[in-house]
């Protein structure tokens, strides 16, 4: 197994995924991590993150300096390495000129880190301190054009650094990188799947949970499902779901999410029928951030009058992500900075005194879809694109009233009809649906119209880090366009939203 030290890089778990995707168990643990846990973790590597961070701040995140003496090889990434350098007696200071972004790795050896990797190959810089000195012992093995020490190794104590970020799909040898690190140096085995994921979770919701109850929000996305899922082959029928009906789903959503769970699965799900509550807490609110906490609110009030009909509950499951705690909160005590909050993240009501279970938490969006197929859940519901907690109520852009639902419901469904169709559901992160809170001229059957806009979205991605509009074919969008402006009332022009992520974010609010 590895150990990541989190020094609040905002790719730490993106290091996390590296090791995963080659099979091999890790842990991210927060800089307070002590000697005497490392042991008792018997760790085969230990990687040290980046982080935002100058090594000279004077609230810079260290470790213990003798976990670099235990003879465990370390791997330092970034701000990783920089420690590594700072505390082995070397010296680092503020780069003349900092470096962000592509730059050009030239390694100086094509063994141990580099094994297959070419003489010339991109990497990403995120720095704005360089070494200056290097401690006794260590040797540059890589450099770029603006940064001599890009790299650098002492093979007697198995310590190793590179200034930039292997992680990212920028740098496409990373990857390799990382491979030569865990099997030629560290000698791991490929042992962890998603099979023994299972084991391991299942034991530990078991030790967690004990024989109390354990209530679920139920969405029907694939986040909850699978923690429902996996939860309930843990505690069987200590698990209650409830699935709270806001009418902000898509068509059909409710309907399926019963069949898939009451009838398939056979959970005792509570459903809540709340739409009319939610529609009157947003009349006449425009505000995409009002309309969240209102959602947010609403639905919590729902929640809680549900939950308080299960007797002697003590915790609150979620499928809480990764992304979803990465961006709202340092995940593991290191200094991350906050992107923005997100509905799983902080939003229990304190007066409800029930302890969290996220058994999904360190996980990205595929790793969870694999494990939905572990566990046997049904491929439509596995492969189901991701879909905002706040439904439809963030992709009617102004007021959100039941007809201009209705309208966007039905786009919605003729879009994932299309998509499918065409055989691009699953190579779209997400495809849907907009509608705008504006009006445009038209000409239908001789008639001037004033109706309204819809916007397509499409994207692909890995894990909604990043994303990049889909280049869909103009010939099924000119199908989309066209049966949605016929088949639709009151839909008289379609547009295309070719904007990535970032600058812009995959949904409109």
């Amino acid at each position: 197994m590895i150990i990541i030290i989190d020094f609040g890089s905002q790719y730490n778990q993106l290091i996390a995924r590296r090791v995963r995707e080659h099979k091999v168990y890790c842990q991210i643990e927060p800089p307070s991590l002590t000697v005497e846990r490392v042991k008792s973790l018997a760790p085969d590597g230990i990687i040290l993150s980046g982080g935002p961070a100058s090594i000279y701040s004077e609230n810079s995140p260290k470790i213990d300096p003798e976990l670099l003496n235990l003879g465990v090889p370390v791997l330092g990434i970034c701000y990783g390495l920089q420690f590594m350098v700072h505390t082995q007696g070397g010296k680092v200071e503020r780069a003349d000129k900092r470096e962000y972004g592509l730059a050009m790795f030239h390694p100086k050896e094509a063994a141990g880190l580099f094994e297959g990797v070419p003489e010339s190959t991109e990497c990403w810089m995120s720095h704005g301190d360089s070494i200056k000195e290097l401690p006794e012992g260590f040797v540059i093995t890589g450099s770029t054009d603006n940064t001599k020490v890009a790299a650098i190794a002492h093979k007697e104590k198995k310590l190793f650094g590179l200034q930039f970020h292997p992680e990212v799909t920028h740098t496409p040898k990373g990857k390799r990188m990382l491979k030569n690190f865990l099997f030629n140096v560290c000698a791991c085995k490929r042992n962890w799947t998603m099979k023994s994921f299972v084991k391991e979770a299942v034991e530990e919701i078991k030790e967690t949970a004990g024989d109390d109850k354990v209530i679920l929000g139920l969405s029907g996305g694939v986040d909850s499902s699978v923690a429902a899922v996996l939860i309930h082959k843990a505690i069987g029928k200590n698990l209650h779901p409830i699935f709270v009906d806001n009418g902000l789903l898509r068509k059909g959503e409710a309907d399926r999410l019963k069949e898939v769970f009451t009838q398939n699965l056979n959970m005792k799900v509570r459903y809540a029928k709340a739409s009319r509550k939610f529609l009157s807490g947003l009349k006449g609110v425009t505000d995409p951030e009002k309309k969240r906490k209102i959602i947010g609110k609403v639905f919590m009030d729902v929640f809680e009058e549900e939950a308080k009909k299960i007797k002697g509950a003590k915790f609150l499951a979620q499928g809480t992500l990764y992304p979803d705690i990465i961006e709202s909160v340092s995940a593991f005590g290191g200094p991350s900075a906050v992107i923005k909050s997100h509905h799983n993240v902080g939003g229990l009501p304190k007066k409800m005194k029930l302890k969290l279970i996220e058994p999904l938490k360190y996980l990205f969006k595929d790793e969870v879809r694999l494990l939905g197929e572990e566990l046997g859940l049904p491929g439509d519901m596995v492969w189901r694109q991701p879909f905002p907690g706040p439904g439809l109520a963030i992709r009617v852009i102004g007021e959100v009233t039941a007809k201009r639902l209705s309208i966007l419901r039905e786009v919605d469904a003729l879009i994932i009809e299309e998509i499918r169709k065409n055989d691009y559901y699953r190579k779209l992160w997400q495809s849907f649906g907009v509608l705008l809170p504006i009006k445009s001229v038209g000409v239908m059957g001789d008639q001037r119209t004033y109706e309204n806009i819809i916007a397509i979205r499409a994207v692909t991605s890995t894990d909604a880090m990043t994303a990049d509009w889909a280049r869909l074919p103009h010939d099924m969008l000119a199908v989309m366009s066209n049966r949605i402006i016929n088949e639709i009332n009151g839909v008289n022009r379609v547009v295309y939203d070719i904007s990535s992520k970032p600058p812009s974010t995959i949904e409109w609010e």
